[in-house]
Order: C-alpha cells, then structure tokens, then sequence
C-alpha cells in the first residue's frame, strides 16, 4: 500500500533525527521519495525550537494500524516523549495518507484530520508529488493556495 508520512523533529539535531528516521523507514518499508528539508516554525505551542520537516511516500505490505505502531516504535527508539501537547520532540512521523483508507477511529483517523491546514505538510509532498490529492480535501497545490 502507498502511504505519504509526515517527519518532524526540533530537538537535538533535527536533520541527523530525520536522516535516521528515513532509514528506518527504509529497512521496513520501500521509501520511494523523499522531500527537501523545510525550516518551519512551531504550531500550536509556540515557546520551543523551529522544526525541521519533510515528507516521504512509501510503499509498505503492512496494514495500517501496524504501520502507526512501526512509527510509535521508531519515535520511541529515538527518544520521542509525549509530555506537551505539540510541543518539542526528537522526531515526530505522522500518516497522512493510506491508499484511499478513510477512517474516522480515535486511534488513526485517515486522512490525518489537520493535513489540510499545515504547510508543513503540504508544501514538502508537492514538491515530491506536484499533482497529489488530499483524499477529502483535493488537490494540494490548491489547499496551499488557501493557506
């Protein structure tokens, strides 16, 4: 299945943090591109570092739920703790997209419920997926153009 994850990071070194993540996601799954690294500020918690963002597509044979659980996995090998609600972390991977799975579940909700609304997100995946479609939301380029 073709998956567009979201990775994050503002502690530490940021760019190392995302340099691993892809490689572990690369020994799990097929990481077909990979996105720039954007400098970005934060959203939501304001008093912390800026973040370093970007965006991948994988390939991934796992169901979603146990893809969600891979990525839980890696941010906690990396030292992720989850005591500020958006605030500062070593590295943050979110599923944006799976497929063309929607779900409305408390524990995964497809596509992610705020892709819509956060360059950071979106501006990384256009640059590696200019035609892309936000299931439920449309074309990215023009969610950008709204922002």
């Amino acid at each position: 299945m073709r998956a567009v994850i979201a990775l994050g990071s503002n502690l530490g070194n940021p760019k190392e943090n995302l340099d691993l993540a892809v490689a572990l996601l690369q020994e799990a799954t097929n990481v077909e591109k990979v996105s720039s690294y954007y400098i970005t500020k934060p959203v939501g918690y304001e008093d912390q570092p800026d973040f370093v963002n970007a965006v991948c597509i994988i390939e991934t044979e796992l169901p979603a739920m146990e893809l969600l659980n891979m990525l839980h996995g890696i941010e906690k090998a990396m030292g992720r703790e989850r005591t500020i609600k958006w605030g500062p972390r070593t590295l943050d991977l979110d599923i944006i997209q799976y497929g063309s799975l929607l779900s409305n579940a408390e524990e995964l909700m497809l596509p992610h419920p705020r892709a819509h609304e956060r360059k950071f997100v979106l501006e990384p995946w256009a640059e590696i997926e200019p035609e892309a479609i936000l299931l439920t939301h449309g074309k990215i380029s023009e969610l950008i153009s709204k922002l």
